[in-house]
Parts: structure tokens; C-alpha cells; sequence
């Protein structure tokens, strides 16, 4: 992974690291790049269904869709990833039309084992199709009400660590089995995070990179609020939304002195934002900082014809051209453009290519990136209560009908 960045602050940040590393022996995302995979890829090779529906929301799926959507096209699958998601009727019955049923295994993941739009979901599919030891996966806490039912069931289950927040755990059994069971290498994916685990914490490359930023957005936060992640590249969506979830659950919290902050994250996909958005950052207010991240190897060679079009010769000298080398120049152009104006910070991530590797190491360097962050702003990365109020009125509200 390359980087490149436009911004200096140059202060300590040794009782920082230190605060991460005490950290890591009571937080168990930091320790996922040394699990055991083997009973993961035992069990998906005994799954003959040729479609895959994960049941789940928030943290049970953003993780696994980004790495399942960044590596689909370039990867030879054996089976199909569908997401059930949302409580949204026309959603549900609309994926559902599309997927055979009965050639399908079905995990339901939810980290609590009562989340309303999990088990409501579940439910529905159940009065479809007879859900049980021979079509179902249940992923979540050892001692939550979900697991009771799969015990009762004889439903086979993957355990949750409790020290693993669900916008964290795409490295435990929440992304890896699933991921394994449609024929993405899951070791190659623990490698990629590890070397990331492996540089910051002895103090090389992914150090330095994070702290700086993070440090940056932390000091400048009042200056610069809005933080835009800008992915040259289409497959790269799904990290956009993993990248929201994970930065504004994180860190939209109030702090020790009782004082409410947050930076907020807005994901953008280049070229097509680079004809709306793109106004916005270069000609609006200065309160983004703007990260561009780059695809250097897309494994593709489509180019563009030499096809003539009568009254646009102007433009053949787009003919030849690799789309892959006409998105990352389009990336250049977007990226020049910024740093000509000198006020708008401005980092750039070029990813090597399109590997299991290169998306685990990207995403856990956003997950130490956003641990590093909370530390310089006095909050706890981990705890959502804002998310847990509405939870609490919604099941109050649901009871009261009964």
C-alpha cells in the first residue's frame, strides 16, 4: 500500500501508542489477524447449497459485502452472496424473488442474538422455507438468546468473542465463514490485516501513518468536520459503507469533559462524484478533509476502441486507452486539482491491486485509524449508546401494539 499525504503536525505520540497497546489486551479486534481459520474452512467445505443468504444488519454485514464486492468480479466464486438486511418489504421480497430457496444456507448473524431486523427477517424466511440443522448458520455471543434457539435446534454455530463490537468484527467468524464458504481465501485475507497489525505496532510505515492522521483530523477537527473518503473505483462501495458505519458509530460521542464530538463521514466513488460532489469540495466551505484511494493493478485490460464517431474526432485520442489507466488518471486530475488550491487537506491511498490482501490491509488500517482517533478525543471507540436509545424506544413501541 502507498500513501501519500499534504499535511504535517509534528507532535508526540508515544502516550497514545501506549494507551492502544494496554488497549489491546481487553479489545479483541487488534488480535483477529492471529486466529485459527481451520474449523472456518472445514466447515465450508461441507456446504453443498450454491447460494449464501446472510440475515443480519449494521456490523453483521457491512464488513463481509465490502470485501465480498471488492473481490467478486476479479475471483472465481463456487457459490453466490446475497444480504438480507433491512426491514423494507419491497427489499425482502425483491432478493428473495431472485434466490432459489431451497438450494440455499441461510446465516443468521447477530451479535446480542436479539436484533429486531435480524430475527424479523429470519421469522419471514422461516414461513417460507423450513429453516434448520440443514440449511442454517448462526453466528453470534456464546450466551445470547440466538444461540439458546440454535442449541435447541441442533443449528450449528460460530461464536461471537464478546470483546469484538460487531463494526469490528469482519476478521472474526462474522466475515471469515461466510466469506471461506463462497470461495474467498480467508487466510490470504488475516495476512494482508496482519501485515498492517505488524507495522504499527512495531512502529514502521502503518505507524506513522496513522498517528499522523489521525492526529490531523483530531487537531483541525473544528476547521475540518467532514471527512471524505473518494474510491476511484466502483468496487470499492461497499468499503465506502463499512467506512461510515465504522467512523461515525465510533466516533459521534461525547467526551470525558461532557462535550459532544464527532467527525463526519461521507463516502464518494470516483469518477461518477467527481461530477457533483467534486463542486462541492473545491468550491465550498473548507470543513473537509478529503482522502483519495486509488486501484494501481484493476487485473482488467478493457480498453477503449478505435472506433470512429462521426463529429467527435476531437476525442479519438482516447482510443487505446485501458479504462483502468483512464480511472486512476482521472484520480490524478481529481487529486492535482485539490492540492493546486493548497487549503483543502488531502491524502492518497493507492492500493496495489485487487487481492484478498490489499482489501484486509486497507480495512484494518481504518479500524486502528479510527481506534488512534478516539484516543485523541477522549471517547470510547466501542460503545454505541445513541444507536442503543432508539433500540430500547422501537422494542417499547413494538410491546405496546401487542
Amino acid at each position: 500500500m502507498n500513501y501519500k499525504h499534504n499535511f504535517n503536525p509534528t507532535i508526540s505520540d508515544e502516550d497514545i501508542f501506549n494507551q492502544i497497546v494496554r488497549e489491546k489486551d481487553c479489545i479483541g479486534y487488534y488480535n483477529l489477524v492471529f486466529s485459527d481459520t481451520s474449523e472456518y474452512k472445514e466447515y465450508a467445505k461441507t456446504i453443498k447449497q450454491k447460494n449464501i443468504v446472510i440475515i443480519g444488519i449494521g456490523g453483521s454485514t457491512l464488513g463481509t459485502y465490502a470485501i465480498y464486492k471488492f473481490l467478486k468480479h476479479s475471483i472465481k466464486l463456487s457459490k453466490k452472496l446475497f444480504f438480507l438486511e433491512t426491514t423494507d418489504p419491497i427489499d425482502i421480497k425483491s432478493k428473495i424473488e431472485n434466490i432459489d430457496l431451497n438450494d440455499t444456507l441461510f446465516i443468521v448473524i447477530s451479535k446480542s442474538g436479539t436484533t429486531i431486523e435480524t430475527i424479523s427477517i429470519f421469522k419471514y424466511i422461516n414461513s417460507l422455507v423450513k429453516c434448520d440443522k440443514n440449511n442454517t448458520l448462526v453466528i453470534t455471543e456464546s450466551d445470547s438468546k440466538l444461540n439458546e434457539y440454535a442449541r435447541a435446534n441442533q443449528i450449528k454455530s460460530f461464536d461471537i468473542p464478546k470483546n469484538v463490537g460487531g463494526r469490528f468484527s469482519v476478521f472474526s467468524a462474522v466475515g471469515l465463514v461466510p466469506l471461506a464458504i463462497v470461495g474467498i481465501d480467508i487466510d490470504a485475507l488475516l495476512s494482508g490485516a496482519k501485515e498492517i497489525h505488524d507495522s504499527f505496532f512495531n512502529k514502521n510505515s502503518a505507524y506513522e501513518r496513522v498517528l499522523k492522521k489521525a492526529r490531523f483530523f483530531v487537531e483541525y477537527k473544528n476547521n475540518f468536520n467532514i471527512n471524505v473518503v473518494f474510491s476511484y473505483s466502483s468496487r470499492l462501495d461497499g468499503f465506502n459503507e463499512w467506512y461510515i458505519q465504522l467512523w461515525g458509530e465510533s466516533l459521534g460521542k461525547i467526551d470525558v469533559n461532557c462535550t459532544r464530538q464527532g467527525l463526519t463521514p461521507i463516502g464518494i466513488i470516483g469518477p461518477i462524484d467527481q461530477h457533483s460532489f467534486l463542486q462541492l469540495i473545491v468550491e465550498g466551505r473548507r470543513d473537509k478533509t478529503v482522502t483519495v484511494i486509488k486501484v494501481h493493478d484493476f487485473h482488467n485490460d478493457l480498453k477503449i476502441p478505435h472506433t470512429r464517431l462521426e463529429g467527435l474526432k476531437e476525442l479519438d485520442y482516447l482510443d487505446g486507452i485501458e479504462f483502468s489507466a483512464l480511472i486512476n488518471k482521472q484520480a490524478d486530475a481529481t487529486i492535482e486539482s485539490i492540492n493546486n488550491l493548497t487549503d483543502i487537506p488531502c491524502d492518497v491511498i493507492t492500493i496495489d491491486s485487487i487481492s484478498e490482501r490489499s482489501i484486509a490491509s486497507l480495512m484494518y488500517e481504518y479500524e486502528l485509524l479510527t481506534s488512534v482517533c478516539a484516543k485523541f478525543m477522549y471517547i470510547d471507540a466501542y460503545d454505541q449508546p445513541g444507536v442503543e436509545a432508539g433500540k430500547i424506544i422501537l422494542k417499547q413501541k413494538l410491546q405496546l401494539k401487542q
